[in-house]
């Protein structure tokens, strides 16, 4: 006994001791930090209110992430609230995405799409399948797209190579298209065997010559894929129109270096548009070249800023004849998008897609190339709602980055920017990228893109029609400031007044 007790006097004597000095090293490191702050001065709270003040600045960086966990309702955080992120994660575990109780959303926010349901929608044998749609018919191999909905641009480079592993796999499986974005089409992309969209950015990676310009050889090496399906020139994104494309230099690794034609670390900036195309004409001319060179359909990506700016390129295509024509028009909102860009950028330049889908749609109508040039609307769009309004508004097809990441397990950590993205979508840095585990996120893309399809489907049996390309603007209404709600097609009536909107 009176060993255990002096044992146990020790112990509680060694943990007095170390106590001490924990104590003791805690005044140094704060006296230290004291005569730091005290004396430097950039910072004037650490100046004036010297330890403490460094708080201000640990609550800065953490109150984001606070709110998302603890503060934000359901429907209140910005840029995706918890019920778009949660609707995305039940939809690719392949979980039921039922609710209770009723919704959480408010319905008398302006702009809110509210779809008019049927009295007597089509019965279960009574739908219809959504057929694949031809994209560029005057192309030597045209591209019979089978889905409505796809993966958008993101380039190897600004994600990660697990992560574009599973949406190259994802996508196949899915029976849906992937766009490399504008970094060009890496192995990852084609080990998948899913339909590619090669976009073509303003550096013109992976289809550059040693001056900068577009090489007919290297468009001819890329084409020769015949997964490789069509071409799409990025003349600007929502995330930034007007600017290039910004790929940090801590992302560049010896890999995407190559690919890219870069220095290892050196950063990608591209210019803020092809310097070979200083009008419409210019850029008509480039869509007929890359067409003629691989013999696929070629469109571009844009963001809107004003309605006559686009109306001079459709007079452009009118003179010229169609078929100097794009294949296909993306329209991509100004809410900005996964990549790095200034804030005034995302926050200010640049129509969101909800007003300018309709608008690019009548423009497109109204020069009789409904037939012609398909739109592909991109923009914040990642739930069967948001999917089901773009169709109804014009769309052909749409597309989403963040979406999928958000398939793929993003937890919008708004890391896209650094190389430190916690769950390895955005970071090339291997400890981050373990985390991605491709043989199971793969699978989630898919169900994510097979969940938003079918949702979408509902949505159209709901409204009465067999299937969702035939969902049209008198579908849905739109809340007003004074909380009642308008016809889409009366707020934005199609150009053909002779058939419904």
């Amino acid at each position: 006994m009176n060993v255990s007790m002096e044992s146990a006097f020790d112990i509680v004597e060694f943990l007095g001791l170390m106590f001490v000095l924990l104590f003791g090293l805690v005044l140094v490191i704060a006296a230290v930090m004291f005569v730091i702050d005290r004396h430097q001065t950039e910072d004037a709270i650490r100046r004036n209110y010297p330890v403490i003040g460094r708080f201000r600045h640990l609550f800065t960086e953490l109150g984001e992430f606070f709110r998302q966990y603890f503060f934000a309702m359901d429907r209140e955080e910005l840029p995706f609230n918890r019920a778009q992120r949660e609707w995305v994660a039940r939809a690719g575990s392949g979980s039921s995405n039922t609710v209770a109780f009723g919704s959480t959303r408010s319905l008398d926010v302006p702009g809110t799409p509210i779809f008019v349901n049927a009295p007597f929608p089509p019965l279960d044998d009574q739908y219809a399948k959504t057929e694949p749609l031809l994209i560029g018919p005057t192309a030597r191999k045209p591209f019979l797209a089978p889905s409505i909905f796809n993966i958008s641009g993101m380039s190897y480079g600004a994600i990660s190579k697990p992560a574009v592993q599973a949406l190259s796999r994802g996508a196949k499986e899915a029976g849906i298209w992937l766009n490399t974005g504008e970094g060009g089409v890496s192995p990852f992309h084609l080990e998948g065997g899913c339909d590619l969209v090669f976009q073509i950015g303003t550096a013109k990676y992976g289809v550059r010559d040693k001056d900068g310009g577009l090489s007919d050889e290297k468009l001819r090496a890329v084409a020769a894929h015949d997964t490789i399906r069509m071409f799409e020139i990025k003349m600007a994104q929502g995330a930034k129109p007007g600017k290039g494309g910004i790929l940090p230099g801590e992302k560049v690794n010896e890999e995407i270096a190559q690919i890219r034609g870069l220095e290892v670390g050196q950063d990608g900036i591209s210019p803020n548009r092809h310097r070979e195309i200083d009008n419409y004409d210019h850029l008509l001319d480039m869509i007929v070249r890359i067409r003629e060179v691989t013999g696929k359909p070629v469109g571009i990506k844009t963001v809107v800023g004003a309605e006559d700016t686009f109306r001079e390129l459709f007079e452009t295509i009118a003179r010229r004849g169609s078929d100097a024509a794009p294949d296909f028009i993306t329209i991509d909102g100004g809410e900005g998008g996964t990549g790095a860009a200034p804030m005034p950028l995302i926050d200010l330049v640049g129509m969101p897609v909800r007003e300018a889908l309709p608008l690019i749609t009548n423009l497109r109508d109204e020069f009789h190339l409904k037939d012609r040039i398909r739109l592909i609307a991109s923009g914040k769009l990642v739930n069967p709602g948001d999917v089901a309004w773009a169709l109804a508004a014009g769309a052909d097809f749409v597309t989403s980055a963040r979406g999928f990441m958000f398939a793929l397990g993003c937890i919008q950590a708004l890391k896209c920017n650094k190389n430190t993205c916690p769950t390895g979508i955005t970071t090339h840095d291997p400890r981050f990228q373990k985390g991605l585990v491709v043989e199971r996120k793969y699978k989630r893309v898919a169900l994510y893109a097979k969940g938003i399809i079918h949702e979408v489907e509902t949505i159209a049996h709901s409204v009465g029609v067999s299937e969702p390309r035939l969902l049209r603007r008198r579908h849905v209404r739109l809340v007003q400031p004074n909380g009642r709600s308008i016809p889409m097609n009366k707020i934005y009536p199609s150009y053909n007044m002779t058939t419904p909107s």
